[in-house]
C-alpha cells in the first residue's frame, strides 16, 4: 500500500475534533468492496463452476483497475483541480454501483472480471483521495494520521469476511449489497461532515521523469524497493488466507470469521506502528514488521501442522505485520523523494507496487492448485528478504530525537 499524501508548506488549518474519526470510518466503509468477491468465492464456485484459480485472476483484475485509476487521476490531477471531498463521494458511489453490478453479473465470468476492474478503478478515488484529504488537514503529524487511515483501510478491506460470517444464513449477494451501502454512506459522511480545508494547493502534474529518482537517489531507492518487497507479499497473503484457514477449520462461518480476525488485525499493526514511528523512526518500524512477516512466511511448514491455538496465533501475527508496515513505507517515500516530485514518485511507486502484487497473486494462486501450501508459502518471504536488503541504508540511520 502507498499514498500520494504530502505535507504542505502553508500553515496547518486546525481540524475539527470529529474530522479524523469521520475520515477513518469513511476510509473503512469506502474500501469495503475491495475483497467482496474473495469473501464469497466458495459460493461462486459452487453456483457457477468457477475454478480455484479464478480468485487470483479476479483479485489481480481489481489491482490492475486500481493501477489504471491512480495513474489517470494523477495525470489529470483530479484531486487538486476539483474538491477532493466530492471526488471521494463520486468514487464511493461508483464503486457501490460496480459492486452491485458484479453481483448481478456473477454468472458470467467475463462480466464479473470487467466489473472488478471497474471497482478497482473507482477505489483509486477512495484510498488515495482519502489520504489527500488527510494531508490537507494534517500536514504535520501526518504519520500518525496515516497509521489510523491505513488501519481503517485494512479493516474495511477485511470487512466482507466479517459480513459473510455474520450473515452466513443470507444469500451471498447480501455481502455485495452491504459493502455497497457502506461505501455510499462513507462518501456521504465525507461530504456532509468534513469541511473544505481553508486553502488547497494548486495542481501538480504527474512527472514521469520522477521515475529516475527511484534508482538515482539512494534514500529514495531504499524506501521504494523496500516497499516493492512488501507488496510482493501483502495482497497475496490476503488472497490466500481463506485457503490457509480451510486446511484446519471446517465451515464457511469459521473460515470467514477467522479471515476477518487475522487480516483485520493488520489495523493494529498500522496504528501501533504509527505511534512508535516518531520515537524509533519509520524505517525501523517498517523493517521490524517486514522481517516479522517474512519469518511468518518461512514458518509456514511448521505452523500449518501446529496445534490449533498456535496455528491461529501465527496467522494473526502474520496479519498484523504484513499490513502494519504500509503507513511507514508511505511516510518513508514521502520523506525521501525529491521535494519537487513527491506526488509523482508516490503515484508511480504505488502503481509499480500494485503491478507486483497482481503478478504475485496470479502466480501463487495458480501454483496453490498443484503445490502444497507448506512448500509454496515460504517463497513469499522472497519479498521481505529483498525489501529488508533494500531498506538497510535507512535502517542503519539513527532514529529521530
Amino acid at each position: 500500500m502507498s499514498t500520494a499524501a504530502t505535507a504542505f508548506a502553508t500553515p496547518a488549518p486546525v481540524p475539527p475534533r470529529h474530522l479524523l474519526p469521520t475520515l477513518v470510518l469513511a476510509q473503512l466503509g469506502g474500501t469495503s468492496p475491495w475483497f467482496a468477491v474473495n469473501a464469497v468465492m466458495p459460493e461462486l464456485q459452487r453456483a457457477h463452476g468457477y475454478t480455484e484459480a479464478a480468485v487470483g485472476t479476479l483479485s489481480s483484475a481489481l489491482q490492475l483497475g486500481f493501477i489504471a485509476g491512480t495513474l489517470l487521476f494523477a495525470l489529470l490531477a483530479l484531486a487538486d483541480r476539483f474538491s477532493a471531498r466530492r471526488l471521494f463521494l463520486l468514487s464511493t458511489c461508483s464503486a457501490a454501483l460496480c459492486t452491485v453490478a458484479a453481483a448481478v453479473m456473477a454468472h458470467s465470468y467475463t462480466g464479473l472480471l470487467l466489473w472488478r476492474v471497474a471497482t478497482g478503478f473507482c477505489l483509486a478515488g477512495i484510498y488515495p483521495v482519502g489520504m489527500k484529504i488527510a494531508s490537507q488537514w494534517f500536514p504535520r503529524g501526518l504519520g500518525t494520521a496515516l497509521g489510523w487511515l491505513l488501519g481503517a483501510l485494512v479493516l474495511g478491506s477485511a470487512s466482507p469476511y466479517l459480513l459473510r460470517a455474520v450473515g452466513a444464513a443470507l444469500p451471498w449477494q447480501s455481502v455485495f449489497v452491504a459493502v455497497a451501502t457502506l461505501a455510499v454512506l462513507a462518501g456521504v459522511a465525507v461530504v456532509r461532515l468534513i469541511p473544505e480545508p481553508p486553502a488547497r494547493p494548486g495542481a501538480v502534474p504527474l512527472r514521469l521523469g520522477a521515475l529516475a529518482s527511484l534508482w538515482r537517489d539512494a534514500r529514495t531507492r531504499a524506501s521504494v524497493f523496500g516497499y516493492f518487497g512488501h507488496m510482493w507479499e501483502l495482497y497475496t497473503v490476503w488472497v490466500l488466507m481463506p485457503l490457509v484457514l480451510a486446511t484446519r477449520l471446517q465451515g464457511a462461518v469459521a473460515v470467514s470469521g477467522w479471515a476477518f480476525v487475522a487480516l483485520g488485525a493488520g489495523a493494529l499493526g498500522c496504528v501501533v506502528g504509527g505511534l512508535l514511528a516518531p520515537r524509533f523512526g519509520s524505517a525501523r518500524v517498517a523493517g521490524t514488521q517486514l522481517a516479522t512477516s517474512g519469518l511468518c512466511c518461512l514458518a509456514a511448514p511448521w505452523m500449518l501442522q501446529a496445534p490449533l491455538p498456535l496455528f491461529l496465533a501465527w496467522l494473526v501475527l502474520w496479519g498484523i505485520t504484513v499490513s502494519g508496515d504500509s503507513p511507514q513505507f508511505s511516510a518513508l517515500t514521502a520523506t525521501n523523494a525529491p521535494r519537487e516530485a513527491v506526488g509523482s514518485v508516490l503515484t508511480l511507486t504505488n502503481s509499480i507496487g500494485f503491478a507486483i502484487s497482481a503478478l504475485s497473486i496470479e502466480l501463487f494462486v495458480r501454483l496453490s492448485a498443484t503445490q502444497p501450501l507448506a512448500t509454496l508459502l515460504p517463497w513469499l518471504a522472497l519479498g521481505p528478504v529483498l525489501g529488508l536488503l533494500a531498506l538497510r541504508p535507512l535502517w542503519a540511520a539513527p532514529p529521530p530525537r
